[in-house]
This record gives structure tokens, sequence and C-alpha cells, in this order.
């Protein structure tokens, strides 16, 4: 929506809102977007910035409902090195990181009382002051906020300052939803079929009239990212040029007429499921509501809860569980060595949606082979290593898998963990990309320059190697950490100069042409991937550790000899093409390994290295933190 690679939009509530937002952009002023879910208020953020004169600097975006409560101040405005555990080196914020351009501050309802204090100073003495520090920072940012609540009843309420709501209520935009200008949505479906259909490498789609005519007729609830979502899974689900109604998922809307209706349907759907998985549905359902509620939020908490009924606590109590967020409460004392497991167990796996544990969450194996034996398995998805092994260190989690860089970082912060089992290593499947019209084509040209990177990850390790064989420090280079993301957007080119990637949106993000690859693992690092277990959990339940790794080992196999087969499966979940993810999983062997002498001294390497590097709080140990099948005890291993 309103920018320059979507058609112009003909509906007369969106050219005067577009007219409006042109008057605003050249401006310095603090905007306000006020919108529905999905009604694309980041997209008009971006659109002030790419039309101002602040087009050339950084636009960021912070979710604020995503923050958590004790680290949100930090994120916000930097912290200083020991400021709190675990704050081994000065960081800056997300003010300091958008200097010179943009920052969104998405959901700005969310924020504690506390922090909307802090934030009115920032607002208005255009200063912060870094978590640790009394010095005061003087910051040149273009703030932006956007929020889907009534913030002058969140004032009522005493939950959003009445100050602070009039210092951003400067310049307030009120976001139409996309049921409020139907005439759009011809526009926005062409573009979004186009849009998918090169992302995806398919061929052209388009809607047969009678479609058209039905998406012109529905409400659009989740507006435009409802739009874009279906439009999605339809270019990637159709084998046809022609797009029918029954090949886009609408969402159904209850009536007066239909709600008995929809009351037997759940009771027989509710009946069903205890038939077939009777002591495990409430799980079960619960995890799948969740889901389902954050997803078509975008991962918005508040909205979720709202959605589902329930109070935001709750939701983040059940959040908490699926280990999705930090648990609020410290874990329960564990049971003594001498006090026998549990008759009734549960396997609950932090998974990313590709690789082994991908495939095997896709094609439930060990739900079925756990059925008889009182296992109840629970999957969590997480995006990257570094937030799957916090869960584990938090009991939210008992197994899970990672890259080399996660576990070793995990273990100077006393998390009791395991390696289970690895596999080979895949060099290529970490790289260091560019723009293609970028001018770095060698890593001696790398000083100076902005580097994203999820930090603690795999590709933070292969950062720490390309920097020394360039004979340059981490220092010489701006290093900006966030999370995984991809597809890169205008305004992340100019956030970063170089983004380091895995698999598989790295062989995705070479198909796509767009960018260039400036440096892999090879010859560089390994990049194995470890599976991890919690210590205790181990400890007491070897037998479920041993199947699940027989489990991987299958699994492995069904990869390598059916790649396309285990390529299509996965396409679906990720929303990526077939082709990339098959180009992903040839990079590497995906044979699951019980540890080894070899492979433990690699990982004792990088955590050296680390150490030296004053990353790590503390020198680990790996050798103390391998699990034995036949015992699921540690046992030190003799120096070769």
């Amino acid at each position: 929506m309103l920018n320059s690679s979507i058609p112009v939009l003909i509906d007369p509530a969106s050219q005067a809102f577009q007219s409006l937002l042109d008057r605003f952009a050249p401006t310095d002023a603090t905007v306000l977007i006020v919108g529905e879910t999905g009604s694309g208020k980041e997209v008009v953020a971006r659109y002030l910035h790419h039309h101002s004169q602040r087009s050339h600097a950084p636009f960021l975006a912070v979710n604020c409902g995503a923050l958590t409560e004790s680290l949100a101040e930090a994120e916000l405005f930097g912290h200083e090195k020991g400021a709190f555990t675990g704050a081994m080196q000065a960081q800056p914020g997300w003010f300091e990181a958008a200097e010179g351009g943009t920052l969104l501050l998405d959901e700005i309802g969310e924020l504690s009382l506390a922090l909307q204090v802090k934030l009115l100073r920032v607002l208005q003495e255009r200063e912060i002051t870094r978590v640790g520090s009394r010095r005061a920072i003087k910051v040149n940012v273009r703030v932006i906020a956007a929020t889907h609540v009534d913030l002058e009843q969140a004032i009522r309420e005493r939950r959003f300052r009445e100050d602070l709501f009039y210092r951003l209520n400067i310049a307030a935009v009120h976001l139409p939803a996309l049921r409020q200008r139907r005439q759009d949505i011809p526009q926005l479906a062409e573009h979004f079929l186009q849009l998918y259909a090169k992302r995806l490498g398919k061929p052209s789609r388009r809607l047969a009239p009678e479609t058209l005519a039905a998406m012109m007729d529905y409400p659009w609830p989740g507006n435009i990212r409802e739009l874009e979502n279906m439009l999605h899974t339809a270019v990637l689900l159709s084998q046809d040029e022609i797009i029918t109604p029954s090949q886009l998922r609408f969402a159904s809307l209850p009536t007066a007429a239909t709600e008995n209706q929809d009351g037997d349907d759940l009771a027989a759907f509710m009946h069903q499921q205890l038939s077939l998985h009777g002591g495990q549905v409430y799980d079960r359902i619960m995890h799948a509501m969740i889901q389902a509620a954050m997803m078509q939020t975008d991962h918005n908490q508040s909205q979720a809860a709202a959605l589902l009924g329930i109070s935001r606590h709750s939701l983040r109590t059940q959040l908490a569980h699926l280990g999705v967020i930090k648990s609020r409460r410290k874990t329960a004392s564990l049971p003594q060595p001498n006090t026998p497991a549990p008759r009734e167990r549960e396997l609950r796996i932090g998974y990313q949606r590709f690789g082994n544990l991908g495939v095997l969450k896709a094609r439930q194996t060990l739900e079925r082979e756990f059925a008889d034996s009182g296992v109840n398995v629970l999957w969590s998805e997480f995006p990257a290593g570094p937030q799957m092994l916090q869960a584990l260190n938090n009991n939210d989690i008992d197994f899970g898998t990672t890259g080399e860089a996660p576990p070793v970082f995990a273990q100077s912060r006393d998390n009791s963990l395991l390696y289970v089992a690895w596999e080979p290593p895949a060099p290529r499947s970490v790289a260091m990309v560019v723009p293609e019209e970028s001018d770095i084509r060698h890593i001696s040209q790398l000083r100076g320059k902005r580097i994203a990177l999820n930090k603690g990850s795999n590709v933070h390790w292969l950062l720490v190697q390309i920097l020394e064989e360039a004979g340059l420090h981490p220092d010489d280079v701006k290093i900006v950490y966030t999370p995984p993301k991809y597809p890169l957007t205008p305004s992340d080119y100019l956030a970063a100069d170089a983004w380091m990637m895995w698999d598989p949106v790295l062989s995705d993000a070479e198909r796509s042409g767009h960018l260039r690859v400036v440096a892999t693992g090879e010859g560089r690092v390994n990049n194995h991937q470890f599976y991890i277990a919690r210590r205790q959990y181990a400890q007491y339940n070897d037998d479920v550790i041993a199947h699940v790794v027989d489990a991987l080992v299958r699994t492995g196999k069904f990869i390598d000899r059916q790649r396309h087969e285990a390529a299509q499966l996965l396409s679906s979940e990720l929303g990526l093409a077939t082709a990339s993810l098959e180009c992903a999983l040839a990079r590497r062997s995906h044979q699951t390994r019980e540890m080894d002498l070899k492979v433990i001294r690699a990982q004792q390497t990088i955590a050296d290295r680390f150490y030296a590097l004053g990353l790590l709080s503390r020198p680990v140990a790996v050798r103390e933190a391998i699990w034995y099948a036949k015992t699921g005890q540690t046992e030190p291993w003799m120096a070769a």
C-alpha cells in the first residue's frame, strides 16, 4: 500500500488519506497512526519516511507490545556494560540505532506507565539516557507512533498518560479499514498476485470474475494483511492460472442463522478429538487456538487475548507454558534423583520449521509412536537458536535443535543443558549477504560498515571468523543486533550494509537475485546442527530422548532420499518456494549422529574464542555437557 511498488489506489477514502500523508511527510512532526489490525500502519509509516528528508537514514520499527517488561527500557534507550545481569557490553537502543532517521513505535498503547513517562521526556528533550548511565545522549530521530486501540478510552481507564497522548497527537491520521475502501481491492489483489508469483518462482496468476466478486463482498476483518496472506496461500497452492473462489480461505463469519449449527459442529469436533486423543485434548486445542490467534493478530498479545476472550495475563501464562515467552515465575524445584518420574509424561520440543525437527513435526511421527506409551508431545516454534535456549533454561521446553554458537552462550549463563546428538557440517548454509548493487565486494571492505545479525546465533560465530580473517575486531564494524528477517525491505537496506543469514532464507535470498553473497562459512565455520536437552529432563526420561534421536535418524534418511517430498512438506509451512527449500536441504547431510570427541573439540574451540573476545561471562567446558544414550548421565571426557 502507498509505496512505489504498489499501483495507485483509486478509492476516494484512500486518495483523501494519501493527500493527508503527503502534507505530513516532508515535516518532522510526530505522527500518530490509528487503524485496525492489518490495515497497513507500518506501511504508512514507511511511506512517511521515504517521502521525507530523512529517507537516506534508517527506518526502524519496534513493536512495543512484544517488549518484555524487564528489558523494555534497555531495548528502547540502550544500556551500559554491567547495567544488569547479562549486560556484558554496552549496547545502543532503538533510538540511537535510528539516528537521523525514523523510529516507528508500533502498538504504543502497550507501553507501561513508567516507560510512558520516560518516552515523554525523550520526545520533549530529544535526548535519551542508557540504563546504567547518568549521561544524556542527544538523538535526532523522528518518532511515528501507531495503535489499534482507542487511546482516549485508555486514558479514562488510566492505562495511558494524557500528556503523552497530546504530545503524540500533533499530527493524527486515521487509517481506513479495507472494507471502507473496497475500490482498492482489485489493485491490491493484482499487486499481491504478481508479488508472490515472482517470489515463489511461479507463473503469473489471475482471479476469476466470480472470485473478485466474492472478494468485493467479503468484509475483510483482517484488512490488507488478511488479503495478502490469503493470496499468498492461493499462489503457493494453486496449480492453475485462474484462481477460483474455492481456493481462497475466507474466514467463516457467524450469523444468527448459523450459530446453532456452529455449536453442533464444535460439539462434533470435540467428540472426535476426545475419541482420537483422549487425555491430550486440552493441551492440543489450547496450543492450536493460541497459535491461530497469535498468527491472525501478527503476534500482538493484547489483540490475540481479545480475540480469544481472555485477559492478556492469562494469554501470557499460556505463552510461557508453550515456550514462546519467558515465564514470570521461577521454576518449581525439580524432583531429587531418587524420586521416580511421573507416570504420565510430556515431551516439550522447541523447533524451527526447517530441518529434521520441522519435517518430523509435519509428518506427526512422534505423536503416533508415543500414542500408547503415555508421552504427550507438545511443539513450540522459535525463530532462532538463542530464543530456544532461553526457553530451555526457563523449563518451558525439554528438547530442541540449534546451531553451534547458541549452546555455548547458554552454558556461559549457567543454562543446564546436554548435547544429545549432531548433524554433519553445512558451511555453505550460513553467509554474509549484501544488496546486489553494493560496493562491498570483499571482506576487507567491511571496516566501519553496519552488519545486521541475530545475537548469539550461528552467524555470530561466522562474523567473528570473517572479521578475524580481514584483520578486523568487532569494534571496527557497527553490529546491529536484529531478529532473523527475510525478505528485506528498502528500509532494511538503509539500516545495515550487510546481513548475516542462514538457510532456508539464505537460499531463497540467493534465488531472488536482489542479494549477493560476500562470504559463506566455507573454510571458516563448520555450522554443525545440535540437538539439545534439558539436563534434568534427560536424567529421568532417557528412554524418551533415545526414541526421539532414533526418529530423527529415520527422518534424516527420509530427507536425504526424498528431498523434493520433504521440501514440499516444508513449503506450505514456511511460505517459501519448494525450489529454495530443496536447495537449502541439499546443502547438508541430515544424518543425525551421537556426539564424538572431534565435534566436542570443535565446540570447545568456539567457546574459547568467544571467551577470549569477552563475549562470554565465564569459560565453558563443553565436555561436561554431553548426554550418553545408555545412561542419560554425563561423564568427563578424557583428553586425547
